[in-house]
């Protein structure tokens, strides 16, 4: 079992920027992004795989990106030129095992809680 623990979300006017965390209790492969704004499923935002590789989402390609600190065991995602689409509880996902830098939320068999984040003016 890995337990997650997200942080970093608030509020922001569009255009601004946040980061958010995810605390990871143990190892894993895979880790990644995913989001679910209200009244909308949840979609994939950015993944990570361990040697590195990395997958976004076409919607939030060159204003977000995934990182992480294998040694910490905590995931990072930074936000820039947010857009009230933007605007959902952000989940932190992680899978042990062999996988891929994928936005398949079946591929992930850990989950954080969430933190939210809303951008409005």
């Amino acid at each position: 079992q890995v337990q997650l623990v997200e942080s970093g979300g608030g509020s922001v006017q569009p255009g601004g920027s946040l980061s958010l965390s995810c605390a990871a209790s143990g190892s894993s492969s895979c880790m990644g992004w995913f989001r679910q704004a209200p009244g909308k499923e949840r979609e994939g935002v950015a993944a990570i795989t361990s040697a590195g590789y990395i997958k976004y989402a076409d919607s939030v390609k060159g204003r977000f990106t995934i990182s992480r600190d294998k040694v910490k065991k905590t995931l990072y995602l930074q936000m820039s030129d947010l857009k009230a689409e933007d605007t959902a509880m952000y989940y932190c996902a992680a899978v042990s095992g062999w996988c891929l830098a994928t936005l398949s939320q079946a591929a992930f068999a850990y989950w954080g809680q969430g933190t939210q984040v809303t951008v409005s003016s």
